[in-house]
């Protein structure tokens, strides 16, 4: 049990840092090469790079979810048709909100951005982006779908491939060419559309098992039904992240300007560490969990989430870290004006003591869905993403003005944290099938033997003597114990 984690944890964490690298790289260029204020342009940005995230976790995660399903079934057909319409279908849905956003790029800069001052770089940064939102689509829900396939390896090569080009055209457009705001957003799109090509190479290898196939009309709108019901729960994240940020960057700028704009900006930069580890885990979770919890093995479940919460328990060390030296934020985001120094370092305090909230937040989301409460993930994902943040915000600001901006931000976090906890125990005097924080299932009843073994012979005998002496009945123990010797030797 202790393997399969590692197994999954590590290859997991690595797609994570992979791809929240490239968040913390533009930022960080950004910051060296024009200043700190200038983040204020990127997180004018966030909600249209947040909503690029719904339609690939919607259609990408969402159709290598089903596809799986198919598959597993031994539905070639049904699991090749999935992977066809979502691949297809996002590309396209991809290149229509590209053509749409540079037609109508006034109207996108001005719902974006709330201060005339920064709408003439917003536009330089926006225009390239979007260049690359078509390859954005087609990159990431490929990555999904050959992860599906066993191309775990070619996944990470993609996103390293991403950053790595991301990083040396920064470097060139920036510093070099005085490209400034354009250039980071060129050497974004660089990366992505370096990546598409690369992950391409997918359909030439003869071990793939997903293919594109020809689809009835008829059949297109079922399929794609399909698609974006599998994947809206989780699409749900990243389409609350949109409307927030829209909201909470309008309240900020109308109360501190640029400076509260990029103050935000580090804030969700110095959360994308900690989103490294909390993702990493919390999706390393999902099929272990799912997997035990399927074949009624609470205790395995009950492992998988205490394990997972010890590696959480690292976003308290960021906490500290952040609370007792906000310099760090300060030298890596470079920022040097004296008068912007306090405000900063004051915000960076205060937001940092919502870390591990955060860390138990997302390993309880994805583990409500591994686990099939499907309504309790739905109710946590609306009221983090969505509810609290905003409706302190508003409150919080009306009482204590930028200073409560700040307060809520934290208290969002620890309100989900809180309703999670006391849901869990109104369920749990409710009904005596459940236990624990986690809300794991008890054994109706029943005695379970449990036992672990490498899977060589002499631990296989152990075993077998191990049943003879748990059960009373010796006809039943010889049986059970001749049924396990032939699972074992299969």
């Amino acid at each position: 049990m202790n393997r399969k984690f590692r197994e999954l944890f590590f290859p997991t964490l690595m797609v994570s840092i992979a791809g929240n690298f490239a968040v913390l790289v533009d930022a960080f260029f950004i910051s060296m090469f024009m200043g700190s204020m200038y983040l204020s342009v990127v997180q004018s940005i966030e909600p249209l790079v947040s909503f690029i995230n719904v339609l690939y976790w919607l259609i990408g995660l969402g159709g290598s979810i089903i596809c799986t399903m198919a598959k597993a079934e031994f539905d070639e057909k049904k699991g090749n048709s999935y992977f066809t319409i979502s691949i297809i279908g996002v590309t396209i849905i991809g290149l229509i909100i590209t053509i749409t956003a540079i037609i109508f790029q006034g109207q996108f800069v001005q719902l974006l951005c709330h201060s005339e001052q920064l709408k003439p770089l917003v536009t330089q940064y926006f225009y390239f982006y979007a260049l690359g939102i078509a390859f954005n689509c087609y990159m990431t829900s490929l990555a999904y779908f050959i992860k599906t396939d066993g191309f775990i390896k070619m996944e990470f090569r993609a996103f390293l491939i991403c950053n790595g080009v991301n990083i040396i055209m920064d470097i060139v457009l920036m510093k070099f060419l005085n490209l400034g705001i354009s250039g980071a957003a060129m050497a974004t799109t660089l990366g992505i559309i370096v990546a598409a090509i690369y992950i391409t190479s997918y359909f030439f290898k003869s071990d793939r098992r997903l293919k594109f196939i020809k689809i009835r009309l008829s059949e297109t709108i079922g399929y794609f039904a399909d698609v974006c019901k599998a994947g809206f729960s989780v699409s749900s994240i990243p389409l609350y992240r949109t409307i927030r940020l829209v909201l909470l960057n309008a309240l900020i700028a109308g109360i501190l300007g640029e400076l509260g704009l990029a103050a935000f900006n580090m804030c969700y930069n110095t959360l994308f560490l900690l989103e490294i580890f909390a993702l990493g885990t919390s999706q390393s979770i999902l099929p272990i969990a799912a997997a035990y919890n399927k074949e009624e093995d609470y205790d395995g479940v009950d492992y998988v989430t205490k394990r997972s919460l010890k590696i959480i328990a690292f976003g308290t060390v960021f906490s500290a870290l952040f609370i007792i030296f906000p310099q760090i934020i300060l030298l890596i985001f470079n920022v040097s004006n004296p008068a912007h120094i306090p405000t900063i370092i004051n915000v960076i305090r205060i937001f940092s003591v919502s870390f591990i909230a955060f860390s138990v937040n997302n390993l309880y989301l994805f583990y409500a869905e591994s686990v099939q409460y499907n309504k309790l993930g739905n109710m946590i994902t609306l009221l983090q993403g969505l509810v609290f943040p905003v409706l302190f915000a508003f409150i919080f600001t009306y009482i204590w003005g930028a200073e409560g901006f700040w307060i809520s931000l934290v208290m969002a976090e620890f309100a989900t944290l809180l309703f999670i906890f006391i849901y869990s125990k109104i369920k749990i005097r409710k009904s005596n099938e459940y236990s624990g924080f986690f809300l794991i299932k008890k054994h109706k009843g029943t005695s379970v033997f449990q036992y672990t073994i490498e899977g060589n012979v002499e631990d296989a005998v152990k075993l077998s003597e191990n049943i003879q002496e748990s059960f009373n009945d010796e006809r039943l123990s010889v049986l059970v114990s001749m049924a396990i010797e032939d699972m074992l030797s299969i």
